[in-house]
């Protein structure tokens, strides 16, 4: 299918973070976009007022009567009457991973892998890229807040893209430069075991078009079934990789270090952003497009000028009394890297955390994971789990969780509660994580600290 010859699409999902990208990257190109979403959000409406016609019931009489296109994601469930009537209609229909695909095929093309640090790091190197005047367009799955969006277009025919693991959408991908964060354990409920995951991964890095590059983690497993003839690592503290940080230090609250890598030496790279974890992601930003030809300085003054992600060690307040911080954190390993980075900044505040678990699935699968990081707080407020696309598991809940945690005060508490209890308990250094809707929250807490 050529995308170009397309005049009107229709998402079925339009409301999620990867398919509102597509759904801007189409508008951006002049093609009629609608779409289906099942409830309103700050992001729907933002689509909605650049011109995107939304309705929010599944009602085919609301939906676009004869889309060149239908876009549909793995989360709409399969009963869905606008999907079947479109199905049955016989009008082309294609996942949101095909699309991407199609597009990454087309351009010269960054996919950025991991089941946490991708969205991060694809930011910041389509930051880097557009910052720098080079140009690209970039497909991220999280708000960059230089920009308060997920995408941007340019003319030149370069892509940045996040490539996600579920449902395997990744393997879709054709990239000319692939970078894998980390390959820890996750979708269980879709890969069935670990070590299928990581023969998706091997696959995804395989996936290069002819002549591409490999950047991937040091020290992940699998390394020896990479096949790229160009293949490097990075890491944050380990000289073993080919590129490496050097010197890091803690200065009125960024990061500068410098970075070792094949020939040159980088030196006083500053970044502004909560988190060591976020120094590998800009690590290997800083080796991806300094590959792709741009200068040191203009890496460095992007990076010094990356205001971040939304949602990803994002400061909500920081003052005198409370230091409170939010994060999209679902996994153990993400929480373990936002928790000892919180308390690394903030070494003589006490770590508060509320954490909403999100799919009974995965809170099945990790709750030995999630007890063990979560305890490294000085104490835990959990929330009921966010089900998203599952269906209730028998005896699957947040006290799964809260029995196995050990040495630290934990609470169960109601969304509903969660404001009021905040106002009450004043916490010093407060931490909201989760991938449900724990955000709804945020700027009531906000709002409750500040009286």
């Amino acid at each position: 299918m050529q995308l170009s010859n397309i005049s009107s699409v229709y998402f079925l999902g339009i409301g999620g973070i990867g398919m509102s990208a597509l759904a801007r990257y189409f508008m951006s190109k002049g093609v009629k976009v609608s779409g289906y979403d099942r409830t309103a959000t700050e992001l729907t409406r933002q689509l909605e007022a650049e011109g995107m016609s939304i309705h929010y019931v599944d009602d085919i009489s609301l939906a676009d009567p004869d889309p060149g296109l239908v876009v549909f994601t793995p989360a709409i469930p399969s009963d869905h009457g606008e999907l079947n009537y479109y199905r049955a209609q016989g009008f082309p229909m294609m996942k949101r991973s095909q699309v991407l695909g199609l597009i990454t095929g087309e351009t010269f093309s960054v996919c950025v892998a991991g089941t946490h640090g991708k969205t991060t790091t694809s930011s910041l190197i389509a930051h880097i890229l557009r910052h720098s005047g080079f140009g690209c367009n970039a497909f991220l799955g999280g708000i960059a807040a230089n920009y308060n969006s997920n995408f941007w277009s340019s003319d030149r025919a370069v892509s940045v893209a996040e490539a996600d693991e579920y449902d395997r959408s990744f393997l879709q991908l054709r990239p000319d430069i692939a970078v894998i964060t980390s390959m820890d354990p996750d979708h269980l409920d879709i890969y069935g075991t670990a070590e299928n995951l990581l023969d998706a991964f091997v696959e995804f890095g395989n996936r290069l078009k002819p002549g591409g590059f490999l950047l991937t983690k040091y020290g992940l497993p699998r390394k020896q079934d990479f096949i790229a003839s160009n293949h490097m690592t990075y890491s944050v503290d380990d000289d073993r990789a080919d590129v490496y940080a050097e010197s890091v230090s803690v200065m009125d609250g960024r990061y500068v270090f410098s970075l070792e890598m094949p020939g040159k030496k980088i030196r006083e790279i500053e970044l502004f952003m909560g988190g060591r974890h976020n120094i590998e992601n800009a690590i290997a930003a800083i080796t991806v497009t300094s590959r792709m030809g741009l200068g040191d300085d203009k890496i460095k003054a992007a990076l010094a000028d990356f205001q971040g992600v939304k949602r990803r060690f994002e400061y909500i307040m920081r003052n005198a009394d409370t230091v409170m911080i939010d994060d999209y954190a679902h996994h153990p390993e993400e929480l373990r890297a936002l928790i000892s980075s919180a308390k690394e900044l903030y070494p003589g505040r006490k770590c508060t955390v509320i954490f909403q678990p999100h799919l009974f699935s995965r809170t099945q699968d990790h709750a030995d994971g999630f007890a063990e990081v979560l305890s490294m707080a000085a104490e835990c407020w959990l929330l009921p789990i966010y089900p998203a696309r599952e269906k209730p598991m028998p005896g699957v809940n947040s006290g799964m969780i809260a029995e196995r945690m050990k040495g630290i005060p934990v609470k169960m508490i109601s969304m509903d509660q969660v404001v009021s209890a905040c106002a009450e308990h004043k916490p010093e250094l407060l931490i909201t994580a989760g991938a449900g809707d724990i955000d709804t929250k945020v700027q009531p807490i906000r709002t409750a600290l500040s009286k």
